[in-house]
């Protein structure tokens, strides 16, 4: 068994959580800024959350609802997943995005993992605080992917990360194999393969007896 851990936003989905948050109030277009700026490591991925976040103050509940419904898996993906699963392996979702927009999507599609690590953004009183909580603010993938493979019980020379952003250089770094989903120029170096699309990496899956 292998710990496969994929990023979100970018990588399992090319939908980008944030900028559909913000399509709500009208600061997608800073949402977006914000977040290639940290995607190219221009600044950290805290400070980047943290001002997304803020921009969404006062954004009524269901408004975040209509944008997480939104929320899509790439084609492909999900046949994908089901597919590691099927061949025995723990897959894991580690996103700084939100976990209601990943559960909307899972749900779309039917398809379940064994495991997601994301964050949320409170509400009080019907309204987003413009506060983000969770464990991948401040905390980096590589101590969730190596927190995550010793509580199921998987060596890391057995696990594989898959992300594009800056935010997932810590877990590429430390995975046994690192892929590169369409990756930006700061993470495509630390790759050991880099693919374009899910078919793509299925068939690295299979070359590398994964599937």
């Amino acid at each position: 068994m292998a710990l496969v851990a994929f990023d979100f936003d970018g990588t399992l989905s090319d939908s980008e959580m944030t900028v559909l948050l913000g399509d709500q109030n009208g600061t997608a277009d800073d949402m977006a800024a914000i977040t290639e700026r940290a995607m190219n490591d221009e600044i950290d991925y805290a400070t980047s959350l943290r001002e997304r976040a803020a921009l969404l103050e006062g954004l009524p509940e269901a408004a975040a609802e209509r944008a997480y419904a939104q929320v899509e898996l790439r084609p492909d993906a999900a046949p994908l997943v089901s597919a590691l699963r099927a061949a025995g392996h723990h897959v894991a979702i580690l996103t700084g995005g939100f976990e209601r927009g990943v559960e909307r999507a899972l749900e779309r599609e039917g398809v379940s993992v064994d495991t997601v690590v994301a964050n949320r953004l409170p509400v009080d009183g019907s309204e987003l605080t413009g506060e983000v909580k969770g464990p991948l603010i401040e905390g980096t993938k590589d101590d969730a992917l190596a927190d995550l493979a010793r509580d199921v019980g998987v060596p890391i020379e057995d696990t594989v990360a898959v992300g594009d952003g800056a935010n997932d250089l810590p877990m590429l770094e430390v995975a046994a194999l690192a892929v590169g989903y369409d990756p930006k120029p700061a993470v495509e170096p630390v790759c050991d393969a880099v693919v374009t699309s899910m078919t793509d990496l299925r068939a690295l899956f299979e070359e590398r007896g994964l599937l």
